[in-house]
């Protein structure tokens, strides 16, 4: 498969963007290749510069849940830039779509909009601090949430990837605020707690873990959390930049049916085009300029095209969607794992809704080390043997798949038969074989 052109780009993006990238884990460092660059993408489909085409399980990381360019959403969007691009005033679509999010996620009686989803868990920890008047929050190891100083500490995703768990630039006095608990064990919350008495503003994580591969909760896990906030007067924050819209309709709090204080969104609810938003109840999000002193602000928040594309997304969630990406997802974990098997690697199959990532490891994943003792190596020569054969994988280990409405049965067959010859590279085998 040729990719001239994507290297001759390569080289010219390290000349002016750092990496040669505007985000680390697109670099392919990790899998040991070199990126794509792309031109165009249609329904479950990408094509690359050179002409190649593939199946696309990264979904663009997750917002795409109706598929590349679906035409009711590029009619929609026609119509609003018609209109204006951005007009750094108010807008009805933002009322409208925050009406929308508060019927979905009836937790959030106020939600205010941004750019990203790193801006909404910022802000959303903002808040936390000043309705509790402490500093410290607690994390968990391998939870991403977004680029700000106080997240920087055993992050997932990109920061996981290139073995930088707390970055450089980070200073001290950030990095003390914020304390590390394992996901899915709750005595390690409560350690902390009882170690740091009322000095815990927040705890936020990622109800279901997307960011060092896809890891679910255990039973009772976030329903402890929430006993834990209350009995130590802290805020629950539930980072839903992943999970909420994609897991269902009211995203992992609906599921689980545990309410958290505040929650931060973003994927999803910008149907592929740059937004965010955090909100939570009405006396916590009065407390957010100008209705209270907690200063946030973003020229481009509520930007009347990412409102457009978040309402036509959302008003075309139907359970028949998740019916749909539920059983998709299941065949296509099944048939990896069977795939794996009749390799003979050692392979754990983590799925949820329509999320799944492989771990090449024989140990259960359900924490950060037990995902971090993933064969790296292994799913390197995975993916380049999967890419080779036009389907196109997070180019690291430790991400989620995405599956979406444009992926047929079809898509699925064609990615475990390119799986079973896969699996073998990823075993050590040459990769075209």
């Amino acid at each position: 498969m040729a990719t001239r052109r994507s290297t001759r780009l390569f080289t010219r993006a390290q000349q002016i963007l750092p990496g040669g990238v505007d985000s680390p884990v697109r670099a392919f460092k990790s899998v040991g290749a070199t990126p794509l660059f792309i031109a165009r993408a249609s329904g479950a489909t990408l094509e690359d510069v050179d002409g190649n085409r593939y199946i696309d399980y990264v979904m663009s990381w997750g917002p795409l849940i109706h598929g590349h360019a679906p035409k009711g959403l590029l009619k929609v969007l026609k119509a609003a830039a018609d209109r204006g691009t951005s007009y750094g005033a108010p807008s009805p679509l933002e009322v409208e779509l925050g009406e929308k999010v508060r019927r979905l996620m009836p937790g959030l009686q106020r939600v205010r909009f941004v750019s990203s989803g790193t801006e909404a868990a910022m802000s959303a920890v903002r808040v936390a601090r000043a309705a509790t008047r402490r500093e410290k929050i607690i994390k968990f190891e391998g939870c991403y949430h977004g680029h700000a100083d106080g997240f920087l500490v055993q992050a997932g995703s990109g920061a996981l990837t290139l073995g930088v768990p707390t970055s450089p630039g980070v200073t001290r006095g950030a990095a003390n605020d914020t304390l590390i608990a394992s996901y899915n064990d709750l005595d390690s919350v409560e350690r902390l707690f009882n170690a740091n008495r009322s000095e815990i503003a927040a705890l936020i994580v990622e109800p279901i873990a997307g960011n060092m591969g896809l890891v679910p909760p255990a039973d009772g896990f976030l329903r402890g959390l929430r006993e834990l906030c209350d009995a130590h007067g802290a805020m629950l924050v539930f980072d839903e930049v992943i999970s909420g819209f994609r897991v269902g309709p009211g995203g992992a709090q609906g599921w689980a049916r545990v309410q958290p204080d505040l929650t931060c969104l973003g994927k999803i609810i910008g149907g592929g085009l740059p937004v965010g938003a955090y909100g939570g109840r009405a006396e916590l999000m009065s407390l957010v300029a100008p209705a209270g002193p907690v200063y946030q602000a973003g020229t481009l928040s509520g930007n009347p095209l990412a409102m457009t594309a978040g309402l036509w997304c959302l008003d075309n969630l139907k359970p028949a969607l998740y019916k749909q990406l539920s059983g998709l997802t299941t065949q296509l974990a099944g048939g990896l794992a069977e795939a794996a098997r009749d390799a003979g690697v050692p392979v754990q199959i983590n799925a949820f809704g329509s999320l799944l990532t492989p771990f090449f490891t024989r140990q259960p994943v359900r924490d950060y080390g037990s995902a971090t003792g993933a064969d790296t190596g292994a799913y390197g020569r995975f993916f380049r043997a999967m890419l080779a054969r036009g389907v196109y994988l997070p180019p690291s280990q430790f991400e989620a798949w995405f599956l979406s409405a444009a992926h047929t049965k079809r898509d699925i067959d064609r990615t475990i038969a390119a799986a079973r010859l896969a699996f073998r590279a990823a075993r050590g085998h040459e990769e075209g074989g």
